[in-house]
């Protein structure tokens, strides 16, 4: 009789534990056949001309109680193409993080405030073909930093801000700051994103987005000083036709007098499943002839 009654406690603690510690596996698996000026058609994977990077992953959070809660992601690269993963397993994502009432501290390898504030109101859903990215970066950096640490405020009304810090001796003696401030409410989605690199320049963006019900509207300002990668804007809209949307987006180096076009449908056969086609226009300047870009891709999310 005890042993019996041992084993039930035994197995509601574990039953009480399980319930208080998640860890969900996700992934996206995205191929497309491409047409580029100047290259034969080929399948790609994992590329800049694909809507998203194929990956899987892991996250994971412990209720800590109290309304602490303790988090980790770690995330990896595949290619579709041979199955090859990065040269770093987990190049996309490693981080843990420890969130609250007080907001979320999260330290190690992962997107950068800057990536999040861009992907608050560009069209594509930060697909790996937006303009916005391929002429001015996000906020003029990369998507990810190694070894961040950043603050995400809790939600003030719509209101979040992102603070991120690269330490110098995690930076090459170097060391970076990394701000967004984002607003969401109803129809409106807006964010302010800098960042600045120490002794070597800083970046600015300023994007919104409307939706006005039967179309989506969106543009930005930027000024990427310190990448060196120009001053302009960005401006485009979607338009919603049932499980179609339609999107055409123009970005605009003012400096460069070069101009990125991006016209895409999209199609949804399912929640997780969708196609899509893209013609893309990758300016020059006066620099270098343009390159164009034909793709028709598959992305299923899991």
């Amino acid at each position: 009789m005890k042993k019996t009654a041992l084993a039930l406690l035994a197995v509601s603690a574990s039953g009480l534990s399980a319930a208080q510690s998640t860890v969900t596996l996700y992934g996206v698996a995205d191929v497309a056949l491409s047409k580029t000026t100047g290259l034969a058609t080929q399948l790609v994977s994992s590329s800049t001309q694909n809507n998203g990077t194929s990956r899987w992953g892991m996250r994971g959070t412990e209720d800590l109680g109290g309304g602490l809660k303790a988090g980790f992601n770690f995330e990896s690269q595949v290619s579709l193409l041979d199955g090859a993963t990065s040269a770093a397993l987990f190049a996309r994502a490693a981080n843990m993080s420890l969130s609250g009432g007080f907001g979320t501290v999260k330290a190690g390898r992962s997107l950068t405030p800057s990536w999040y504030g861009t992907a608050a109101w560009e069209l594509t859903g930060s697909a790996n073909y937006a303009v916005v990215n391929s002429q001015f970066g996000y906020g003029g950096l990369n998507s990810r930093h190694n070894a961040e640490v950043s603050y995400t405020s809790p939600n003030w009304g719509g209101l979040t801000v992102t603070v991120g810090h690269l330490f110098a001796a995690n930076n090459g003696n170097v060391a970076k700051n990394d701000v967004n401030l984002i607003y969401r409410a109803g129809p409106l989605s807006a964010a302010l994103v800098y960042n600045k690199l120490d002794n070597k320049g800083k970046n600015l963006s300023l994007g919104a987005a409307y939706n006005f019900g039967s179309f989506k509207l969106a543009g930005s300002l930027q000024d990427a000083t310190g990448a060196n990668l120009g001053k302009g804007f960005t401006v485009g809209g979607t338009l919603p036709l049932g499980k179609l949307s339609l999107t055409l987006d123009v970005a605009r180096d003012t400096r460069k007098h070069d101009t990125d076009t991006l016209l895409e449908a999209k199609y949804a056969l399912s929640k997780r499943t969708s196609v899509y086609g893209v013609l893309l226009h990758n300016g020059a300047g006066k620099a270098a002839k343009a390159v164009n870009s034909t793709v028709v891709g598959l992305r299923h999310n899991f």
